[in-house]
């Protein structure tokens, strides 16, 4: 009698090794290029207010040869967003400029405001990604890499072609639709630029100069913008005052499990608040914050799975 011999592991791990390779495929080849654009609004402005639109832009990462991703970004302009705010990691390679100049030339007349990342000062480097599980990754700390990429071209396109105001460690004050946002914000904290110890002072001379400024009674908000949503950085905001925080860096965990989320935030924010619109609560206070998964990856990751590039279109409603 002869009998049949049944191969249940072999068989299995070859089950494993396929869909191991087409969600690779997936992950690599078409939901890194699915651009989306969420849509969120935010109770956030005094009652009477006008609607604000707020795209907010992060972490494009951007290639010389990402056409796609160009164009999309330029498409943006038709939705006609009232502030454009930008959150760093424009650029993803050295010659990666162009690219933003070509998609951001359709904003030139809308304002803004930007913050600077890590990678708007430093070009992309190949890197053990399981290290990411360990913790945050530290480029630019305790090494001596020089910055190579032309991060005063970039800023002299956002401020002097677009129009677009610093916040790297700065705060700054602009009218929307009557009302008065107060900006303020950080260089990277990711890399340990930012300085928060500046922000009181800044902050304290921008409100005595509201306080000469007794023609102007309408309603305002505080607007805090950084690049990497640091825990440090998001109590800091909430302490002097914001009511809206928006930040980018974690590429919303970038690899995520559907129905678990994101497996790494490359900085200390919480896993559940790595992606979207929350509540950020600190000392008896509380901002929304709206952390964006960004629109790109490294050239040496370039894979999204469960988590697609996005821009987001947050719309400032009055609160209830």
């Amino acid at each position: 009698m002869h009998h049949r011999t049944s191969r249940p592991l072999p068989v299995l791990a070859a089950a494993v090794a396929a869909a191991g390779l087409g969600a690779l495929a997936w992950a690599s080849l078409v939901e890194r290029r699915m651009f989306t654009l969420r849509r969120v609004d935010v109770p956030v402005l005094p009652a009477g207010a006008e609607p604000i639109r707020v795209l907010h832009l992060s972490d494009l990462h951007m290639a010389p040869w990402q056409r796609d991703k160009q164009a999309w970004v330029r498409s943006l302009a038709e939705e006609k967003p009232d502030l454009i705010v930008n959150t760093g990691d424009n650029l993803g390679h050295i010659e990666g400029i162009p690219g933003i100049e070509r998609a951001f030339a359709a904003f030139g007349g809308i304002p803004g405001v930007y913050v600077n990342g890590s990678n708007d000062y430093y070009g992309p480097i190949a890197k053990n990604w399981l290290r990411y599980f360990a913790g945050p990754s530290r480029p630019g700390r305790g090494v001596t890499r020089s910055r190579n990429l032309d991060t005063p071209r970039l800023e002299r396109f956002f401020t002097q072609s677009l129009g677009w105001v610093s916040l790297n460690n700065r705060v700054d004050s602009l009218t929307i639709r009557g009302t008065r946002l107060n900006v303020f914000g950080v260089d990277d904290p990711h890399i340990g630029l930012d300085r928060l110890d500046l922000l009181t002072g800044l902050l304290d001379g921008q409100r005595d100069a509201e306080t000469l400024d007794e023609a102007y009674s309408g309603p305002e908000i505080q607007l805090g913008v950084a690049h990497a949503p640091y825990v440090r950085v998001l109590n800091s905001f909430v302490t002097h005052g914001a009511d809206l925080i928006l930040a980018g860096h974690t590429h919303g965990g970038q690899v995520c499990i559907p129905g678990y989320g994101a497996l790494v935030t490359n900085c200390d924010i919480p896993r559940e608040k790595v992606r979207g619109l929350s509540l950020w609560r600190h000392a008896f206070r509380s901002a929304f914050l709206n952390v964006s998964a960004g629109l790109g990856t490294s050239i040496y990751a370039p894979v999204r799975f469960a988590c697609r590039p996005e821009a987001t279109l947050l719309t400032l409603t009055p609160r209830a």
